[in-house]
């Protein structure tokens, strides 16, 4: 039996699937059916291939709806990390009410920073977004960007500080614990002025991979002659819920960094630095009332803190992102880490409220300035692509001792009778960060050094044959 004709397509029949997964490109998907499939193609339900409704950009826009998205890290901050050093205020009256000593009732301070940072609930589900996505916005302004943000946590605890205080006084620390319940909603009008950005940077070849793969769509036919495979139209469904399932883990790829040696000096360099600075936020309102000042003069320190703290933030912000100083960002990191550590050093001679204010003065500047600085130093390590991911690594890591620095310093004021000693590791343990995060260039070097090293011993012939013949000598 001779074979049967090559059958000819009308043009009615020629169907075309667009996917736009970029905005410099758009692949068409074009499949050429027979009219014996056209009743088997009505059952298969066809699915659009808009992965992305953003159209990405090439860099970030440096401005327009960025500005709202600072307002709202600001808020953000405020109802989060302000509302969380003001829970100092609360140490004496929790120590009173309970009848705890000082390590039990760091606790609750801890516990509340912990959570912040360590875990996906509560003020995390906030701060760790709000963030991240202020990068996605500033590029050439990012360091500027990020210390106005940054600096809603200092405004709001030099407002803050005397009024719940008042509140205290007023409606005891029950009371007051509900109105700050109150402003801390607030946060889900933050929420709502995020709106996500695309980067050109960020459509991986995955992503467009994903695309591409399934705008590969395959019909079934007969005719052995035609390129046509067999396809069950359940078996689209079950490969589309698994693709579904895919894109909602996250990849291994948003995480090479975390394998680099310098971002391991880091994040070890975090630990020690998150550990110092909790002790001061948590401590200082009782060790001031330890040393006779007053409970209002006590709260006023934290005023003075915040409000100098924004300055650091501000200046500090403006500073690093001018172009003679740009380039030196990370060792102004490691200056305000340092002497942030080393102000806390002199906490045994400070025993009146005059001596007490230039510490909150130093200690707040310093606080501000590396708080703004952290986001940008991360981008300058892991690069601006995986700066999502890398903060919430970071913050993760600053979990941690948040956890168990209050409660070890508590408990080295019930151990020793002072706060000596708690202040003086406070002290130590962020000028070793310091010292750390200057070894990162160091290992960077020698890590570039080898990959170079490596590369022409691979490429030059001589050496391999060099390498050869002393191998077969030995």
């Amino acid at each position: 039996m001779p074979p049967l004709p090559k059958p000819t397509v009308p043009d009615g029949y020629r169907k075309s699937f667009t996917t736009k997964y970029s905005r410099q490109s758009v692949r068409t998907c074009e499949l050429t059916l027979d009219t014996r499939e056209t009743d088997a193609l009505q059952s298969v339900r066809v699915v659009t291939m808009a992965r992305r409704s953003e159209v990405p950009l090439k860099e970030a826009p440096d401005g327009g709806w960025g500005w709202m998205i600072v307002i709202s890290c600001f808020l953000v901050t405020v109802c989060t990390r302000a509302v969380s050093r003001c829970l100092s205020i609360f140490f004496v009256e929790f120590q009173n009410y309970f009848a705890q000593d000082y390590a039990m009732t760091a606790w609750i301070h801890s516990t509340v920073d912990c959570t912040t940072m360590l875990f996906g609930c509560g003020y995390a589900l906030a701060y760790s977004p709000a963030i991240a996505i202020v990068g996605k916005y500033f590029s050439n302004k990012k360091a500027m960007a990020y210390g106005l943000a940054m600096s809603g946590s200092g405004i709001g605890t030099f407002i803050l500080a005397p009024v719940v205080q008042l509140l205290i006084e007023e409606y005891t620390w029950r009371g007051a614990l509900l109105i700050l319940g109150g402003l801390v909603a607030n946060i889900c009008v933050c929420g709502a002025l995020l709106r996500p950005l695309v980067l050109a940077e960020d459509l991986s070849s995955s992503t467009v991979g994903n695309a591409a793969e399934e705008c590969n769509y395959e019909v079934s036919h007969e005719d052995p002659q035609l390129s046509f495979h067999s396809v069950d139209p359940t078996s689209f469904e079950k490969k589309k819920d698994k693709k579904q399932l895919c894109n909602c883990c996250p990849s291994h790829k948003e995480y090479a960094f975390l394998l680099t040696p310098d971002f391991l000096v880091f994040a070890l360099s975090l630990l020690f630095m998150a550990y110092g600075c909790s002790t001061p936020f948590v401590h200082l309102v009782p060790y001031a009332v330890s040393a006779g000042v007053s409970q209002q003069q006590a709260a006023f320190l934290m005023s003075i803190l915040g409000i100098v703290d924004i300055v650091g933030n501000i200046s500090f912000g403006w500073l690093t992102d001018r172009r003679w100083l740009k380039k030196y960002r990370k060792y102004c990191y490691i200056l305000t880490i340092g002497l942030d550590g080393a102000s806390s050093l002199f906490i045994p001679i400070l025993r009146s409220f005059p001596l007490l204010v230039p510490y909150a003065v130093l200690y707040g500047y310093f606080d501000g300035a590396y708080v703004a600085l952290i986001p940008v130093v991360t981008s300058d390590i892991v690069g601006n692509a995986f700066l999502s991911s890398a903060l919430g690594i970071v913050y993760f890591i600053h979990g941690i001792p948040y956890l168990i620095g209050p409660p070890i310093a508590g408990w080295l004021v019930d151990t020793t009778g002072s706060y000596t000693a708690a202040f003086l590791v406070s002290g130590l343990s962020m000028i070793f960060s310091s010292t750390l995060v200057i070894s990162i260039d160091w290992i960077k070097k020698c890590r570039n050094s080898a990959n170079i090293q490596t590369t022409v011993e691979e490429s030059d012939p001589s050496i391999i044959a060099f390498q050869t013949a002393s191998d077969n000598q030995i």
